[in-house]
C-alpha cells in the first residue's frame, strides 16, 4: 500500500472527492432505505404476532 505522505496532493484530493460522492450518492441513501425498511418490517411483524393496534374486541 502506498504511504499517504508520498501521494501527491492532487491525487489525494481526487480520492477524497470520489469517496465523498460515493458516500452521498450511494451509501447514505442505501443505509437510510435499510433503516426505514427495517423499522417498517419490525412494525409489520409486531402487528402480525400481537394483532392490530386499538382497543380489544369486547
Amino acid at each position: 500500500m502506498t504511504d499517504p505522505a508520498q501521494v501527491p496532493e492532487e491525487d489525494r484530493r481526487k480520492h477524497e472527492i470520489g469517496l465523498f460522492l460515493f458516500l452521498i450518492v450511494f451509501l447514505f441513501p442505501l443505509v437510510t432505505f435499510m433503516v426505514v425498511g427495517g423499522y417498517g418490517f419490525g412494525v409489520w411483524m409486531f402487528q402480525e404476532l400481537m394483532g392490530p393496534p386499538g382497543p380489544p374486541a369486547g
